[in-house]
């Protein structure tokens, strides 16, 4: 299996998603627990944390199927409604970012219940979309990212 880094950003680029975007909230999650925390210390883990493979994978199929469910072509009516606003009850985008901590240990699952919860950032502004735009998983990806990142930090 092949380093789908490049993918990765690509995808997350297009979703408006950068990595900066992602270590604001990994800063977010742990400034007052790291003395000295850069926002460049949060960039770095980060990018170690795109290039694993299991996020590399999840940020893939998570963004796909934002996209698949902005084109309509998510066959089943009650799934694509669900996706498009973000129903709470859907929670299938919170595992997938679960899933995605689960890597990173307890710091990286409890960060993303909480990150999850607060939504600060461009997760907020992600999560606040609902017109013709499916953000259900972007806003999960980046808490997820955030808090593996976060993790990487805490454990250094």
């Amino acid at each position: 299996m092949t380093d789908n880094y490049d993918e990765c950003i690509e995808l997350m680029t297009r979703r408006g998603i950068s990595l900066e975007d992602c270590a604001e909230c990994t800063y977010f999650l742990q400034a007052k627990y790291i003395k000295g925390l850069t926002m460049a210390d949060c960039v770095r883990a980060v990018d170690e944390v795109m290039h694993d493979r299991d996020i590399q994978n999840a940020v893939i199929i998570a963004l796909e199927l934002d996209v698949l469910a902005e084109k309509g072509t998510i066959e089943s009516k009650y799934i694509k409604e669900a996706m498009m606003k973000d129903d709470g009850l859907f929670g299938v985008d919170e595992l997938i970012g679960l899933g995605m901590a689960f890597n990173y240990g307890p710091v990286a699952l409890t960060s993303f219940g909480y990150i999850d919860k607060i939504k600060p950032g461009r997760i907020g502004e992600l999560n606040s979309k609902k017109d013709s735009v499916c953000n259900t998983f972007a806003d999960d990806v980046i808490g997820a990212i955030a808090s593996c990142a976060a993790s990487r930090l805490a454990h250094a």
